[in-house]
């Protein structure tokens, strides 16, 4: 894959800055940049091709409700799983709340025990905890490894058949590092649990096939996959999703209304209530064809390659302290001495560098780490060593401010 065909402004109009300079876009761990094909899918579904789904009986309702279902096949096939496995949501957030709030509220218990990770976003903890303060479950929280990853040996000896639920990141959103996801699935089985994988990070940057993987729940979000804001997935295997009691209430989860009861739509559309987001799935599924016609390990090899380089720049940096693991995949955090990371990030604002710079949705990790917040690059598709070569710049120039 030629950086030189990734990069190309021409193709990411996000990339250039008002005044026509390349910027230096290091935050692909919160947010992708959209390619103009994507930019373009959503522009023909808002206007041109734009009717409602599902619902009308004219011509074009007809074919945008194909269109919306056929990007539903492409989002469920890149993951490996099957259009009727995949429930559109509105993010990666809801689709946790979703399994939480449904299979969980059905199925767990007083006295059960969900394990979740050290390195959790909030989304993967804070559900978890409401549905505790209604079930009376516990929550159980594996430590890490030296270098930053889920340490599933002790995972292992903490798991028993209390619990129900196993919650891991495949790759951490401060750190980059990535489960050994076959194994986690195993250990969660091993015990009679189920496994949820929060999929955010990994969708774009690794190939992903559920199917072989074998989790029970699978989540992850379109805009951090060159997709839209506001439409995420949930995929789950069939025979829990057709368990699982509606969430939301509303037009499209039903089959029949009426005074005295109400009868379900079969899944997925029983956890899709309401007008759906159908400009934003369409544009899911054209970002899902973007990252398919790249190639997922082409992908991340060409990221890893990023990741190796930018450690080592940094890492010759006698002020910075990098964190995670050597093999992270796309994402590097780190901390500059007595510099904090809000200033830093400023500072590499003026130098038409973005990074992100907080907690990243991870204060117990930053807790873990002893540090109140991390600086963090994050590259994509579209990143190269021009990129790296700014951050370092702006760095030194940090250097030279703070003495």
């Amino acid at each position: 894959m030629s950086t030189a065909t990734l990069t190309r402004t021409e193709e990411w109009p996000g990339l250039l800055n008002r005044d026509g300079q390349r910027w230096h876009y290091l935050d692909t761990a919160a947010t992708a940049q959209k390619p103009q094909v994507v930019i373009d899918a959503m522009s023909r579904a808002m206007g041109a091709d734009y009717a409602t789904v599902h619902r009308g009986v004219y011509t074009r309702s007809a074919e945008m409700t194909l269109a919306y279902e056929e990007a539903r096949r492409k989002v469920a096939a890149l993951i490996g799983g099957a259009e009727h496995e995949l429930v559109f949501t509105r993010g990666a957030t809801e689709a946790i709340n979703l399994v939480a709030q449904s299979w969980g509220i059905a199925n767990l218990r007083p006295g059960d025990r969900v394990l979740l990770s050290q390195l959790e976003h909030h989304s993967n903890i804070v559900p978890w905890q409401l549905i505790r303060a209604r079930t009376g479950l516990e929550i159980d929280v594996c430590p890490l490894t030296e270098d930053g990853r889920i340490d599933l040996d002790a995972a292992e000896r903490m798991l028993t058949p209390a619990h129900k639920l196993v919650a891991f990141a495949h790759i951490s959103n401060v750190l980059g590092s990535v489960l050994d996801a076959p194994r986690a699935v195993a250990l969660a089985h091993g015990v009679g649990a189920k496994i949820l994988l929060d999929g955010c990070q990994s969708v774009a940057r690794l190939p992903v096939d559920v199917a072989a993987l074998a989790p029970d729940f699978y989540v992850f979000s379109g805009h951090k996959l060159y997709g839209p804001t506001g439409i995420g997935a949930l995929w789950a295997k069939a025979e829990l999703l057709d368990a699982m009691p509606p969430w939301q209430g509303g037009g499209s989860m039903i089959d029949r209304v009426t005074f005295a009861e109400t009868t379900w739509a079969p899944a997925p559309q029983r956890f899709e209530a309401g007008t759906p987001a159908i400009v934003e799935a369409i544009a899911f599924g054209a970002a899902a064809d973007f990252v398919s016609a790249h190639g997922l390990a082409a992908i991340h090899a060409h990221e890893a390659a990023l990741v190796g380089k930018a450690r080592e720049a940094l890492g010759r940096i006698n002020s910075v302290r990098l964190f995670g693991p050597a093999e992270s995949a796309g994402i590097v955090s780190f901390a500059l001495e007595g510099v904090h990371p809000h200033d830093l990030g400023t500072i590499l604002d003026e130098e038409n560098v973005a990074i992100r710079a907080g907690h990243h949705c991870a204060q117990p990790l930053m807790e873990y780490l002893g540090v109140p917040a991390t600086a963090r690059a994050s590259f994509g598709i579209y990143s190269d060593e021009s990129d790296i070569a700014a951050l370092v710049r702006g760095i030194e120039r940090t250097l030279r401010i703070f003495g």
